[in-house]
């Protein structure tokens, strides 16, 4: 038999601070936390005790907790955790190695007993009219390749998931789905835009059609889109791309269906990205109120996934409070996608000073106008001219306050705003051009992406000069910060999402010269894809930009392959710009 123990190195302290935790009671304290919490499901407190029981007996190697809540339930919870509770302990609570293997052997499933590999019903191996712009044969051979991938990350959810979903974590979606790859055994967010482009590009209309309608269950389930498709993401989201999704497959199919059942949803999603705790109120110079939007999870303990990774950091704190206050800062950080980056922290070696809560997000309000554009681009494709006005109108409130919070005129970014206590009032923040965050982030470059935003000459310009000079732009691709900190959101790695997102923007603007810089990012980008195909037979999630031919590391968890968005982008790439029989796929 297979063992349980799973897949990640984390460091040996691990194991001695959660022991300590067990006996250590924080002191009393003011709380500094704040926010609604969505509570978690019986099962997935559960399948935490098995994590951290796990952890004490395998030990820290290879371990990934996340394997460990992606369990699912061969017979009811109280059978199981009466099991559980029976079996028995060392001197210390521990359980022996052969004694926990056999029980998750009698008891547990593995995660992908819950999802069955199945062939999509729109694949083809060589579609008709496939990227006619690749004319080099060997990256012709290679875009097939990556093309035929879809076929081993398309699943449908099991029947055993559908007629008992409380015996699992995974939510009972109707449709087939594309996974990432690797450890992510189910659907995410904003990773599912990027594999609809490329699904788009393999003519492959029905699946990417499922997966906008998967995600659509889920608003009209939660009010909004999960992080991801399992019970421990309910209580956040991820950068809101749904209104782009709808629009990439509404531009293929001009299917007005899908748009009429999309829309409500799509306004539901609205109303929770700009409604409650995710609502900021700015006062300009001038005494002009403007609203924008934050991330903010609805969590405020351990990230079941990340459980005892999270337990661990958390015990660097004094109390229970300043705990519970981190908890909120990680889960609201990997609500952004961004998990983790200093571009979240106040003392960027400190991964205990997250701030996320804090931020006013360039890229996040730049989603949200994409979407209020998309929306109301959609009500007038269905005749509904009441909210394509209303949403017109929100997007031009949006662009303004954009352009009076984040942007900086000199220096040609969009810069993310942080929040100071002390300039705030009666709901309202008084806005201070030194509150905003100066750093180099990718992410200063993302409002590019947005029609209002690259449609402005002399705003290009500056804009693609300024990210020239930024020193982001690297020998494979675009660096997602200039700062190496061990972090997966920083230097050295670049991301398919965001070499897609600016590129598109600079080629969007119209601008000659913009195209130009973008297709030199593009050709650095599908290199470095290339170039590491060849040697790993993988595709990656993510890649070290400071030199072509290596897949990125750093954070959580060990790099993963398979990988949806990366695929995704690399297929758009070489449709909008092609590759001529004369110029090298190979790292120069």
């Amino acid at each position: 038999m297979a063992s349980f123990q799973s897949i990640k190195i984390i460091n040996f302290t691990l194991f001695i601070s959660l022991t300590a935790a067990m006996v250590v009671r924080s002191h009393t304290c003011k709380p500094t936390d704040h926010g609604p919490v969505v509570p978690t499901t019986p099962l997935v407190i559960f399948l935490q005790t098995i994590q951290e029981t796990a952890l004490h007996t395998f030990g820290p190697s290879k371990f990934d907790p996340k394997f460990y809540v992606d369990l699912s339930l061969k017979f009811d919870l109280p059978v199981v955790k009466q099991a559980f509770n029976d079996l028995p302990r060392t001197q210390n609570g521990s359980v022996l190695a052969s004694d926990l293997n056999g029980f998750l052997s009698k008891f547990m499933n593995w995660a992908q007993v819950d999802l069955e590999v199945v062939d999509p019903v729109d694949f083809v191996a060589e579609p008709d009219g496939f990227l006619p712009k690749v004319v080099h044969q060997g990256v012709r051979n290679w875009a097939l390749e990556v093309h035929s991938l879809w076929k081993n990350l398309s699943r449908k959810v099991s029947n055993r998931v559908l007629e008992n979903p409380e015996l699992h974590t995974l939510l009972p979606l109707k449709y087939h789905v594309i996974i990432p790859g690797s450890r992510f055994q189910e659907v995410y967010y904003w990773d599912s835009y990027w594999v609809i482009r490329g699904l788009l590009v393999s003519k492959m209309y029905e699946t990417a059609k499922g997966i906008v309608l998967n995600l659509i269950d889920l608003i009209d389930t939660y009010g909004y889109v999960l992080n991801g498709a399992r019970a421990y993401y309910t209580n956040r989201s991820q950068p809101p791309l749904l209104s782009s999704m709808v629009i990439e497959v509404y531009k293929r199919t001009n299917d007005t269906d899908l748009v009429k059942k999309a829309l409500p949803a799509l306004i539901k999603e609205h109303k929770f990205w700009n409604s409650g705790i995710h609502n900021v109120t700015v006062e300009d110079a001038q005494g002009s109120t403007h609203n924008l939007s934050r991330y903010y999870a609805m969590w405020n303990q351990p990230r079941p996934e990340s459980f005892t990774i999270d337990t661990e950091t958390a015990n660097k704190l004094k109390n229970d409070c300043e705990k519970e206050h981190l908890y909120r800062e990680l889960a609201s950080t990997a609500e952004t996608g961004w998990d983790f980056s200093t571009r979240w922290m106040k003392n960027t070696s400190d991964l205990t000073t997250l701030s996320t809560t804090t931020i006013i997000p360039v890229d996040l309000n730049a989603y949200i106008l994409k979407m209020e554009l998309d929306i109301s681009f959609l009500a007038n494709a269905v005749g509904e001219s009441s909210q394509a006005s209303h949403f017109a109108r929100a997007s031009e409130a949006r662009k303004k306050a954009m352009d009076i919070v984040f942007w900086d005129e000199e220096k040609g970014q969009w810069f993310d705003y942080w929040l100071n206590v002390s300039s705030y009032h009666k709901n309202v923040y008084k806005w201070d051009a030194s509150y905003q965050k100066q750093d180099v982030f990718a992410s200063n470059f993302i409002p590019l992406w947005v029609q209002p935003l690259n449609s402005d000459e002399t705003v290009v310009k500056k804009v693609a000069q300024s990210l020239e000079s930024s020193g982001l732009v690297r020998a494979a691709g675009i660096a997602t910060s200039l700062r190496n900190s061990s972090e997966q959101w920083d230097f050295p790695n670049g991301w398919a999402p965001i070499q897609q997102m600016i590129v598109e923007g600079l080629v969007r603007s119209g601008s000659k010269e913009a195209r130009s810089l973008a297709k030199d990012i593009a050709i650095r980008w599908i290199r470095t894809n290339y170039a590491t195909y060849k040697t790993s037979k993988a595709m990656h999630e993510k890649y070290d930009v400071s030199k072509c031919g290596e897949f990125g590391g750093g954070g959580e968890y060990v790099p993963q392959t398979g990988f949806g968005w990366s695929n995704g982008v690399v297929l758009a790439f070489l449709e909008e710009f092609g590759w001529a029989e004369d110029l090298s796929p190979n790292c120069q």
